[in-house]
């Protein structure tokens, strides 16, 4: 999976919405939405407090290991 579905699915699977991601990250609601479209993609600091609000890790966000941390 690219990462902007990876993005949208952990959204959806912790019961959040969009504006629930983008108030808690203080950025526009246009530029979460570009994320989730694939648009452009967010920088390290942003990749960081996505894991937190999401309590995952980067890899994981980043498409480079399963939910159970199995390197793919």
């Amino acid at each position: 999976m690219e990462f902007n579905e990876i993005l949208k699915s952990i959204r959806k699977e912790k019961g959040m919405t969009q504006k629930d991601v983008y108030e808690l990250l203080k950025i526009s609601p246009n530029g979460y939405a570009s994320w989730e479209q694939g648009r452009t993609e967010p920088d390290i600091k942003s990749i960081k407090k996505l894991c937190k609000i999401f309590d995952i890790s980067a890899d994981y966000l980043l498409g480079l290991e399963d939910e159970t941390g199995t390197k793919l």
